[in-house]
């Protein structure tokens, strides 16, 4: 069995976005995670690849993480997609999905269905829990697969750095317990892929990320 993630850094905001499947899966199904502006790179490796997605799972809505949706629908056909039910309204309001402030604005298809955090959701021999680690945002998620050791965890977690909390919706207080009492619940050697920057893992940013310090912020 192996676990593949790929990682494309999209649009301006050099945004992380995966393409997440079961290699040892003979049906080609896969979930895509995240789809920000010009997600041409990640549809083309979708296709050339002979994939298909059943799944478009957002770990959260703010506009660099889903600018692309409609784009993959017209080259991809129906995919359902799923956020946490904290942000179903934002895929299709500028305001809330920031894009007012940083024009043009995006109205991106809304969600096919929402999430709560605590689902077991499957793909090929692995399950991935979502975990909700609101914060930078009232609906952000992590995809969490404790037998294969990964956490696609969006913006909450950097590495050595953590999401931002200035926006309209974000909550430090719900920032500091998703950083410091869920995300790292996780076991150390955990991988984290973060929706910007490289990857990293639980154990590294324990050690050394300054804002998982005793009175960060």
């Amino acid at each position: 069995m192996a676990l593949a993630i790929e990682r494309f850094v999209l649009g301006d905001f050099q945004t992380n976005c995966f393409v997440v499947r079961d290699d040892q899966d003979t049906t080609r199904n896969c979930w895509i995670v995240d789809c920000s502006y010009n997600p041409e790179p990640m549809l083309d490796f979708v296709e050339r690849h002979g994939l298909k997605p059943s799944l478009c799972i957002l770990t959260h809505c703010h506009c660099d993480h889903v600018a692309g949706l409609a784009k993959m629908r017209l080259r991809l056909g129906p995919v359902n997609t799923l956020c946490h039910r904290a942000e179903k309204e934002f895929n299709e309001d500028p305001n809330l999905n920031l894009s007012a402030f940083i024009p043009p604005p995006v109205s991106a298809p809304p969600p096919d269905a929402c999430l709560n955090g605590g689902e077991m959701l499957e793909l090929g021999s692995y399950y991935f829990r979502i975990i909700h680690t609101p914060g930078h945002s009232p609906g952000g998620i992590t995809l969490w697969c404790q037998e294969a050791g990964e956490a696609i965890v969006g913006d909450t977690l950097f590495a050595g750095s953590m999401g931002r909390i200035d926006f309209p919706t974000s909550n430090t207080a719900d920032m500091r317990r998703s950083l410091c009492e869920i995300l790292m619940s996780l076991p150390d050697e955990t991988r984290v892929h973060p929706g910007h920057g490289p990857s990293t893992t639980i154990g590294t940013e324990r050690r050394a990320n300054p804002y998982l310090q005793p009175g960060a912020f």
